[in-house]
Parts: C-alpha cells; structure tokens; sequence
C-alpha cells in the first residue's frame, strides 16, 4: 500500500495536484494523507507565551480548518469514489514546510505531491518557493504538479541524468513503479561537454541499464549543450508527459534552484516534475 502526503492550502492549485495523484494512483491501494498547516492572524508574543487573550483564537482557527478538511475530504470521495483510497486528514499550527517534512517523515511516505504554487505566473520561474523549499529539504520523492496540468497518463518519462550517481533500486523505484504500472518507456538523456564518459560514469550507467531491466528506455546523448537547454530541446521535438531528476549534491538539479542566473535561461516547468533524493530516508 502506498502511503502519499498531500498540502492543501484549499485553492484550486492544491486540488488539481490533488487530482493528478488520485488519479495517477487510481489503480493501487493508497493511503493519503492530506494536511494543512496553519497559523493565526494574530501571531504575537502573547500568543507564543498561551496569554489567555489570544489561545482562543488558535482554537477557532484549528476548528474552521478541520471543516474545511472535512469538506475537502466529502470532495474528493465524491469526486473519484475509490474503495482502494483512504484519506485521512490533519491540520497544525505550523509552518508548512516543516508539517510537510514531519508529516512525510512520521508516515513514511512513498512521494510528497503538491502543486507548483507560485503566484507570479512569469515564465522564468516555474516553481513556488514552498515547492522548491520542499525539495531541497525532503528525504522523500517530491512530485510538483504546474496549475492547471491536467491529468495525462505518464507514458513518456525525461529522465535527464550525468551519469554520476551510484543509481539504486529504491533510489528509482518511484519512478519505475509508475513506469510499469503505465508501460511507459523512458527517455534518458546525457548532455554533456564533449567529452568521453569515465569509468565511474560507464560503471554507473551499466547499473542504471540493470534497474531498468523489464522497462521500455532509450539512451540519447546530446553532446555541447547545457542541460536545460538539452530538456526544451528534446521537449520540443518529443512530447513527454513526467521530467523525473535525482536531486544528487553539486549536480544540476542542486544548481537549479540556488543559482539566480537560471531564471535568466527560460526553463519552465509545463509537466509534471518528480524530483527523486539522493537517497532514499528508511
């Protein structure tokens, strides 16, 4: 049974991601837990300090929260009326990020999905700064849907990759369950400066052959590019419908969100982005 953390900050974003994971795990008996972190309007001193003035609002808040949890939970029953779905529903006096980190951590969560957020709709940034916080700090698989995506089933994966990471089974097995369970082939793509793969590179990428073992693939190279430039290029010619990356230390997808001069190069996320860790919490 799989085990998925849902944020919900009850817009219409945060339900279309929602949507996407009960449909995407339509098929597979599923535990969701959907959450939702608060804080009261008036967060003062007093309030930290439980001053009799300012508990009740607190308590007010948590109650209007968990009807509207409630009301969300009737929703989606209604909305996908699974028998192989449950969804249990919380809410907390916290900040998001780190309820969503707990939350995902005390579950043991297969994958956080969220949407992209992001009020700004400008093209140069394709993530909210919750998801991208999220993926930085998550010990587990993080799968950021962009607003309005609507559900396609994912039988085209990207799958850019350096070849520098020591691949494992349950490093990728987000990706290869949903693979399988799909019959999707996946396209990895290389890009690199030119230059012959190492031997830790030929070493790694034998094993990354071994896992995918039983799943349809494709190995491209695109020599002389930068890697964002190597994913529009592939997107724009082939239609994918998943861009899976493994967050690894000093690679790319670290890069992707510290370095300002990204913004500058026009990646947008326009499909679903399952971001996998280095390793994977037990």
């Amino acid at each position: 049974m799989k085990t998925i953390v849902l944020p919900t900050d009850f817009s219409d974003n945060a339900y279309n991601a929602i949507s996407f994971a009960m449909q995407l795990f339509k098929e597979e008996e599923c535990v969701f837990h959907i959450i939702h972190a608060y804080t009261p309007v008036v967060y003062q001193s007093e309030y930290v300090l439980h001053s009799p003035g300012q508990i009740g609002s607190g308590d007010t808040g948590k109650i209007k929260f968990l009807e509207k949890l409630e009301a969300l939970k009737r929703k989606i029953e209604e909305d996908f009326n699974n028998p192989n779905h449950r969804i249990i529903t919380h809410t907390a006096f916290n900040i998001l990020i780190d309820e969503i980190l707990t939350t995902s951590d005390n579950q043991d969560a297969d994958v956080v999905i969220m949407g992209t957020q992001g009020a700004t709709g400008a093209k140069e940034i394709f993530l909210g700064s919750h998801t991208v916080h999220v993926i930085q700090k998550s010990n587990r698989p993080v799968l950021a849907i962009p607003s309005n995506f609507k559900y396609i089933k994912p039988k085209k994966i990207l799958f850019p990759t350096d070849f520098k990471v020591n691949y494992s089974k349950a490093q990728l097995s987000s990706m290869l369950s949903i693979a399988k369970e799909y019959k999707s082939r996946i396209e990895i793509i290389y890009v690199s400066d030119g230059n012959d793969l190492t031997e830790k590179q030929l070493n790694n990428k034998q094993k990354l052959v071994n896992l995918l073992k039983g799943v349809r693939h494709l190995f491209h190279h695109r020599p002389h590019q930068g890697v964002i430039q190597g994913i529009n290029d592939f997107q724009s010619k082939n239609t994918m419908n998943l861009l899976v990356m493994i967050k690894n230390k000093h690679t790319f997808i670290e890069r992707l969100f510290i370095e300002p001069i990204i913004k500058k190069i026009g990646f947008h996320l326009s499909i679903p982005f399952l971001v996998l860790p280095n390793s994977i919490k037990n």
